[in-house]
């Protein structure tokens, strides 16, 4: 249906399939650099990126961008973040299985044509879709499965460590973890990364 990236953009841009598309101001499509070999996919945009129309913005992004810069990661480099869904739920509530399948075809041609090598999915809906109904995000965050060609990880939403404090260790481990499997393969995402970043847990 859509032969590239602004097709593709375009048509999520215009998207009225179900009710969240009445409520938003912006449409989140994505940000990022649109041939990295690793993805991040949270679950849906809030007030704030609701008002920018980029994902992770508010205070839940300024966590996971300092995350990022810690393992030589950056939302305008070498790394794409994108969501489950591109409008904001009323209340920032969660998304519904409904919307998440309304919204899923864009989510699949998003990878389709990014062709990550790493997937991260930030949240549990994000990764109860991609990785499999069952995920438990408590039990099995930081563990690595197969996702089509790619690798694929769960890890704690940025919303939820700011709620738990208790889970940022766990939380940077995971993404330490990250690091170590871009290495691994032998991954050219570092090629034109930032400098890294201290990372106080």
């Amino acid at each position: 249906m859509y032969n590239d990236f602004e097709e593709l953009k375009s048509g999520c841009l215009n998207c009225g399939k179900c009710a969240l598309a009445e409520m938003r101001t912006n449409v989140v499509f994505g940000v990022g650099n649109e041939n990295a070999e690793v993805m991040f996919v949270g679950e849906g945009p809030g007030e704030n990126e609701d008002l920018r129309g980029e994902p992770f913005v508010g205070r839940g992004g300024q966590l996971l961008d300092k995350m990022l810069r810690a393992v030589h990661l950056d939302r305008t480099k070498n790394i794409y973040i994108t969501n489950i869904v591109k409008c904001r739920p009323p209340g920032n509530r969660d998304p519904k299985p409904d919307e998440i399948a309304d919204c899923f075809p864009y989510l699949d041609k998003q990878i389709e044509l990014i062709r990550p090598r790493i997937i991260v999915c930030l949240g549990r809906h994000a990764a109860q879709k991609l990785i499999g109904e069952d995920f438990k995000i408590t039990r099995e965050h930081g563990k690595w499965y197969k996702y089509n060609n790619a690798l694929i990880m769960g890890m704690f939403h940025p919303a939820f460590i700011l709620r738990n404090q208790g889970q940022k260790a766990p939380a940077f481990a995971d993404f330490l973890a990250l690091r170590d499997k871009i290495k691994e393969l032998g991954l050219g995402t570092y090629r034109d990364a930032p400098e890294e970043e201290a990372f106080v847990v």
